[in-house]
């Protein structure tokens, strides 16, 4: 896409919102492989920031990278992720729960809506919100509104401003995005943003994650004991999300490098999952879908390696 393409209208940028704490998706954040800011974003809410990597440097769409992404992880937890994504021509949604078929919506630079009423209606479903009120303020995001959304004004305000009545909706079921992270704004700036923000951390990729065992700690404290440790720059703890604890626990057993019973069946449904998957991306010349279905498939196949007799 040309510089000119993006003056015109939003630089692409996206969102990734997970229903779960920090520690629980960075258990799962490296099937994605990319090391990305990672912040909550409200009561039981976390958010990825993508710095645009995929799509800046490979050339594909960002609403298919995201939505590959967001499949990637709910099909490896028990929570859903929201894909929040925008570029020059369009600004959307697309959500993903576990096996089911994503759901999602679209509108022009504009504001103009193109997509389709029931999708609003199973996204309101599945995230559990308000039947009556909720989804009466999320079927006025699906009407065109000429006013409101064609005025003269930047290019791209129209999409912004149904992303931001998107979230003011979703702030009733806790999301709370941290300061500075706005919809509409270029992944470079979001990325730098979350950079510097309090708390964050950055997501690991595959085959990076902390050794497990006794690790170095202050004079008198036992070296065996759970919960947080202290960087090693002497900064805020950080939790160990290889252990049991209380926010990250459910999903660490989980994990491929523990070599478990839980590991191995959810490595052997990422396999089964991951191929059909990277076929059907494969025809349908998706790269988004195809890099889901192979990282599936490469994560499925790091968990059945370490689950092999004579691992440890």
């Amino acid at each position: 896409m040309s510089t000119e393409k993006f003056e015109r209208g939003l630089a692409p940028g996206a969102l990734l919102l997970c229903r779960a704490e920090p520690d629980a998706v960075a258990a799962v954040a490296p099937l994605l492989g990319e090391r990305m800011p990672l912040l909550r974003a409200g009561e039981g809410w976390s958010v990825i920031v993508p710095e645009g990597g995929p799509w800046r440097d490979g050339g594909e769409p960002v609403d298919r990278v995201v939505t590959g992404w967001a499949a990637a992880l709910a099909v490896g937890a028990p929570w859903p992720v929201l894909a929040l994504w925008w570029d020059a021509d369009r600004a959307g949604y697309t959500l993903a729960s576990g096996f089911r078929r994503p759901v999602g919506y679209v509108w022009l630079a504009n504001g103009t809506p193109v997509g389709e009423d029931e999708a609003m209606r199973t996204f309101a479903a599945r995230l559990g919100l308000d039947p009556v009120l909720d989804v009466q303020s999320l079927d006025r995001l699906t009407r065109p509104e000429a006013d409101a959304d064609r005025a003269s004004g930047p290019a791209g305000a129209g999409a912004r401003a149904r992303l931001r009545g998107l979230l003011a909706v979703l702030t009733r079921a806790g999301i709370t995005l941290p300061a500075g992270l706005d919809p509409g704004e270029g992944a470079e700036r979001l990325g730098a943003t979350a950079r510097a923000l309090p708390d964050v951390r950055r997501t690991e990729t595959a085959g990076r994650h902390p050794a497990a065992g006794p690790r170095p700690t202050a004079e008198g404290s036992d070296p065996t004991a759970e919960g947080p440790r202290p960087s090693a720059a002497g900064g805020r703890p950080t939790a160990d999300w290889t252990r049991p604890t209380d926010a990250g626990g459910r999903l660490a057993g989980w994990m491929p490098w523990t070599g478990g019973s839980g590991a191995r069946a959810l490595a052997l449904a990422q396999v089964a999952v991951g191929l059909p998957l990277t076929v059907w991306g494969l025809r349908r010349r998706s790269g988004g879908w195809t890099v889901a279905g192979a990282l599936l498939v490469g994560r499925g196949a790091l968990g059945v390696a370490h689950g092999l007799p004579g691992r440890t």
